[in-house]
């Protein structure tokens, strides 16, 4: 016999759990099935290492997950806390440094020892940015309307969408579009000359990406990161305290305190359906789940071409999917450090240097040929990397004096997710640690432990298609109303009941947890509305059958 549920959630990462914990609140009986042993995605803390060492093995540093959110689903409260992260260090292979403090004077004084015009144009940079994160930023948080359609309640949120942009000036609109078409060196070139400063801020452009500085699109790659939010600092990032697990552990408590069910090890094989509706699940062990809402949280073409029958979705739905564009060419590294690292151009031990974004990126040029090394099928000879150390400020993550370092490196080849070269990947790895053995000697050294996790890994552990990090490229054509198809960027799908809300929905794209809270409001919605048409239609029987009353005479005669 099939157990029921109000509910149920595919998939136990940060979107699915979000999900779990609005709609349990909201009284519904909610299940979530999750493919692993442990919840989390992508946003887990592991210990390769055995139990001394706590590493974050994909998602590593927290910034767009809505305050909102944190207070509604009282996280503090399950040990949610975050440890600022301290600001860029670049260190240079020449001895030198660029650092980007947040004090405006000492950033100027940094900045100015490679360019004394790039220090005087970096607050109109920010300034052109922040201007812009105003008016995109609201929007990550919305549900898109459907732009086309020309039915009631859709032309109502289309009028929502143009209202919201009634203020953008003509100068703004071009801005907008220059930053959602360019590439992220049109950006920086035009503000910047120095190398050391075009190479650090086009890493941000090309995170998780497969596009290079100079591919079109990547500017709004960065502003997506940009727009993140900590204690109420645009564009700031966080170290959880028990890394990134911690906050998909907090959100799993939170689900089950409102009364939501979380099974692990509970992989869903088929998301059943029944003349356009949806009817529940069915796991890979046979256990079949009925319930007449089901969200799914994985990758869109997991969920779309795998676990439901193509032939019950439109064709042009299914098309979408099937080009859905997921590639990548993403490695992540983690190792375990008998001690910091020490840098010739900085040797002394700082909390904002040791506990910042530590970014080896000599220029922007130098990021571009390594992209364009991976295109062309071989792993990039001098790959970036985007490091941090965590456990600078939190001592839980490995024994006394040791360290776990996690580095978030760039470009293998993209065909990696299907057919991976090991011994290749391997010597990518070893070109990563030369690289900071390069401004850090004696780095190489001090690592005692390294786990390098290439995109097949990605795809097969994860669940990540094609290794990418978002669940589809964040291009100008996978974004807002068209993520992940034409017509259900509202987080609805073809079929009746089954609704989605992963990372390659709008509004994913780093830990956000928005679309797993904007398709609760969705749900809830839906249900009103179902609702309020039986009630209808209860009314209109009843109107119906009702018998007549008698017929009142006439003025003047009598009656009858």
């Amino acid at each position: 016999m099939a157990a029921t549920a109000d509910v149920v959630v595919v998939g136990g990462g940060h979107n699915g759990l979000v999900a779990a914990a609005y709609l349990a609140r909201s009284g519904l009986r909610t299940l979530v099935c999750e493919r692993r042993g442990v919840v989390g995605g992508a946003a887990v803390s592991e210990h390769p290492f055995g139990p001394d060492y706590t590493v974050t093995s994909l998602s590593y540093v927290v910034s767009l997950l809505p305050p909102a959110l944190v207070r509604d689903l009282q996280l503090a409260s399950h040990g949610y806390h975050v440890f600022p992260q301290g600001p860029y260090f670049a260190p240079r292979a020449d001895g030198r440094y660029l650092r980007l403090p947040g004090d405006p004077a000492a950033r100027r004084a940094e900045i100015a020892k490679f360019s004394a015009r790039d220090a005087a144009a970096y607050d109109g940079y920010e300034a052109h940015l922040a201007g812009i994160g105003r008016i995109l930023g609201p929007l990550l948080e919305q549900i898109p309307p459907r732009l086309g359609s020309r039915r009631p309640q859709d032309l109502l949120r289309q009028g929502l969408l143009l209202r919201h942009l009634r203020n953008v000036g003509t100068r703004q609109a071009v801005d907008i579009t220059r930053l959602l078409t360019g590439s992220i060196a049109d950006l920086v070139e035009r503000y910047f000359e120095s190398d050391a400063m075009r190479g650090l801020l086009s890493v941000s452009g090309v995170i998780g990406t497969w596009a290079g500085p100079r591919s079109s699109g990547t500017a709004y790659v960065m502003l997506h990161h940009h727009i993140g939010d900590v204690d109420g600092q645009a564009g700031a990032w966080g170290f959880p305290r028990g890394g990134m697990g911690a906050v998909t552990g907090a959100l799993a408590a939170a689900a089950r305190s409102f009364g939501a069910e979380i099974r692990t090890g509970a992989e869903v094989a088929e998301i059943g359906t029944r003349d356009g509706r949806v009817t529940g699940v069915t796991l890979a062990s046979g256990a079949r789940i009925d319930a007449a809402t089901v969200i799914t949280t994985v990758h869109p073409q997991i969920a779309f071409l795998r676990l439901l029958d193509p032939a019950v979705l439109p064709s042009d739905f299914v098309a979408d999917i099937r080009g859905w564009q997921t590639r990548s060419g993403t490695v992540k590294i983690n190792l375990a450090l008998a001690r910091l690292p020490v840098f010739t151009s900085h040797p002394e031990f700082d909390p904002q240097v040791h506990g910042g974004t530590i970014v080896l990126a000599e220029s922007l040029d130098d990021i571009e040929t390594a992209f364009q090394q991976a295109v062309s099928g071989r792993p990039s000879a001098l790959p970036f990397a985007d490091i941090c150390i965590p456990s600078v400020f939190d001592d839980s993550l490995a024994p006394p004096g040791q360290h776990v370092m996690s580095m978030f490196t760039q470009w293998v080849p993209h065909g990696y997710a299907d057919a991976p070269d090991d011994g290749e990947l391997s010597a990518y790895a070893d070109r990563v640690i030369a690289r900071v053995e390069a401004v850090a000697p004696g780095f190489a050294d001090s690592v005692l432990h390294r786990q390098v996790i290439g995109p097949q890994q990605m795809q097969e552990e994860y669940g990540l298609v094609g290794g990418n990090i978002f669940h589809g490229e964040l291009s100008l054509g996978q974004m807002f109303h068209a993520r992940p198809a034409a017509g259900y960027a509202d987080l609805r799908t073809p079929v009746s009941g089954l609704y989605q809300a992963g990372s390659g929905t709008h509004g994913g794209g780093g830990v956000t947890g928005i679309p797993g809270r904007n398709v609760v409001r969705q749900v809830l919605a839906d249900q009103r509305a179902a609702r309020w048409r039986r009630q209808v239609s209860q009314l209109s029987r009843v109107s119906r059958v009702s018998p007549r009353s008698p017929a009142r005479p006439a003025p003047g005669q009598p009656d009858r």
